[in-house]
């Protein structure tokens, strides 16, 4: 369980979030979505003690995320990136980076560390590059392997900021799958996603932002007939009902 309370941050003595107050429970995919520069990532890091705060509280598990080392936070939230740079180290020995948290000094993987970072792999769906350098991969391809990564943590709550981002369609679904899943398991999960209409069809709750505040949190029925999304966007969204459930599309 992650909990924000009228949480403000930024960088360079500006505030790029603003008062934001949200809830990430467990058991639910929470999606944040908005117009590029509206504070998403910078949310996400503030909420991790990544970043310092000018303003408000952030909380895991109940904890203030202040009272917690970076190793406490890192054993209970797991986070993905959106920038990171590619070692050249194949894509087995990322997915373990994501058991330092667990590891004394010197660093030695045990039985059960293998165990989960393969888990992670097969998670991820990159056991067929597992043994790949980072560095020979697609953008696509290392996605998987810094999703891996993350899943090896196993923790309680999992943000990833564009998971989807370079992945072809199919696997795009196929990270959404994997979010509902954690969420199945009582995990607090969190995405960031730029594409409206995965994020309506797929999430829980929809976390729009805006010019660094918090628009709206609501499920995605909701989101969508408040017109809130089309308002900050600046785009028509339709939607009809198919066999499977509402899908959207922009008009």
């Amino acid at each position: 369980m992650i909990e924000l309370r009228s949480l403000s941050a930024g960088y360079r003595g500006a505030d790029a979030v603003r008062g934001v107050s949200l809830k990430i429970p467990p058991g639910r995919v929470t999606v944040l979505c908005g117009p590029n520069g509206c504070g998403k990532s910078t949310l996400i890091k503030a909420a991790l003690g990544m970043i310092p705060r000018s303003g408000g509280e952030a909380y895991i598990d109940g904890d203030e995320v202040s009272t917690l080392s970076r190793r406490e936070i890192a054993r209970r939230a797991a986070y993905m990136p959106q920038e990171r740079g590619a070692p050249s180290i194949s894509v087995r020995r990322m997915a373990l980076h994501g058991r330092f948290p667990y590891l004394g000094c010197p660093r030695r993987y045990t039985r059960a560390d293998y165990a989960a970072a393969e888990r992670a792999l097969e998670r991820a769906d990159a056991l067929d590059i597992a043994d790949r350098l980072l560095t020979e991969l697609s953008g696509g391809q290392r996605q998987r392997a810094f999703l891996a990564m993350a899943l090896a943590q196993d923790t309680a709550s999992v943000l990833m900021d564009e998971p989807t981002a370079f992945l072809d369609a199919g696997r795009q679904l196929a990270v959404m799958d994997t979010a509902a899943a954690l969420a199945r398991e009582g995990r607090a999960v969190a995405l960031v996603l730029h594409d409206l209409c995965l994020a309506l069809r797929r999430a829980d709750s929809i976390a729009l932002m805006d010019s660094g505040e918090l628009v709206t949190c609501a499920a995605p029925d909701e989101a969508y007939a408040s017109g809130a999304l089309e308002r900050v966007f600046g785009v028509r969204i339709g939607r009809v009902m198919t066999g499977t459930g509402w899908q959207y599309y922009y008009e």
